[in-house]
């Protein structure tokens, strides 16, 4: 499910998206809303399509109604759990249409790159991710989310040696330390389903936040949610695709969540071990990414992707010399920087 709270950011004219359809004209007049009032919000590529309506909502219609499916049972959980995200209005899964709360034009992004102070908007987000680690004690629904397990998180880390090494690198599968990218991702995954087991958003970022006009963060895009590690989304927060904070600052925040978490009930470990914890899902998390953007890039042919490899690389290489389990691996990787394809 494309992000619909987060298209409505968009420019509102567009020539060159279709009218809407006879089935999403008779779903509208079912709602008490006029078609001809709507305002196209142009997307991307995708064949989904936007519509801001003048009664504070946003229509998608979906071409293949099976994809409604998980953000419903996703949101409903989210909803129950007092979690924030979009209210959902109107929902017609035989033709593919969501009528859902137009939450606004501002992500967090947007806010940061404003000038909003990075302290305050943290603050302001910790409560969100601490509410979804706290939900899955509360909450208990069937089918449960699908689980964050070790053939998931080996398929993710497998990302980076079929992309970045592979297609991006150009390496010969021959060429491959294969043993040794081995251990690391088993490190890894052990790491991750050592942790406790929460809800976990799987997309936690700052254009996935969205502001309503009076301040409250709102979540979006988390359709993918699955039962996992319980600093899988800290991590994907504060190793940002836009800025690079710092270990610094980074590990601040995370002690400030760790405590935030403790003042709560939850026994958590400590600081050292928490922070170890975190690290580890933000390298599982990184490399990832770097196969997962050049996938988009030689794939998909989103080449632009290609210019965040250098900030995810840097990420990589300060958490391998971090941790000295991870040290050994340091030089093996460095060999294999963003600048040895060029």
């Amino acid at each position: 499910m494309r992000k619909i709270a987060q298209n409505a950011r968009m420019s509102q004219s567009s020539s060159d998206l279709p009218a809407i359809s006879p089935s999403a004209e008779r779903f509208l007049r079912a709602q008490g809303i006029v078609p001809a009032l709507l305002r196209a919000i142009p997307g991307d590529a995708s064949t989904r399509r936007y519509w801001r309506t003048p009664c504070g909502q946003v229509l998608a219609q979906v071409p293949d109604s099976a994809e409604l499916l998980p953000f419903l049972r996703v949101q409903r959980r989210f909803t129950a759990a007092a979690l924030p995200v979009p209210q959902i209005v109107a929902v017609s899964l035989r033709h593919g249409l969501l009528l859902q709360e137009d939450i606004g034009t501002c992500d967090l992004k947007a806010a940061l790159d404003a000038g909003e102070s990075a302290d305050a908007v943290f603050t302001a987000v910790f409560p969100i991710l601490q509410g979804l680690a706290m939900a899955a004690r509360k909450h208990h629904f069937r089918p449960p989310l699908p689980a964050y397990d070790a053939e998931r998180l080996g398929q993710e880390l497998a990302l980076f040696p079929d992309w970045y090494l592979r297609r991006h690198l150009a390496l010969a599968p021959a060429a491959i330390p294969w043993h040794p990218l081995g251990e690391l991702s088993r490190q890894l995954v052990a790491a991750a389903q050592s942790q406790p087991q929460v809800w976990v958003h799987r997309d936690f970022h700052a254009r996935n936040l969205l502001l309503r006009p009076a301040g409250a963060v709102v979540m979006i895009d988390f359709q993918d949610a699955v039962l996992g590690p319980w600093t899988y989304d800290l991590a994907s927060l504060l190793w940002d695709r836009y800025w690079d904070w710092g270990r610094e600052r980074r590990n601040g925040w995370i002690e400030a969540y760790r405590q935030g978490l403790g003042a709560l009930g939850v026994a958590v470990p400590e600081a050292e071990s928490f922070r170890d914890q975190v690290e580890a899902m933000a390298l599982q998390r990184n490399l990832k990414i770097l196969g997962i953007f050049c996938r988009l890039a030689y794939r998909d042919g989103k080449g632009e992707y290609l210019d965040f490899l250098p900030r995810f690389w840097g990420y990589v290489e300060d958490l391998l010399a971090g941790q000295a389990d991870w040290r050994p691996y340091l030089p093996l990787f460095q060999a294999w920087s963003p600048c040895a394809r060029r």
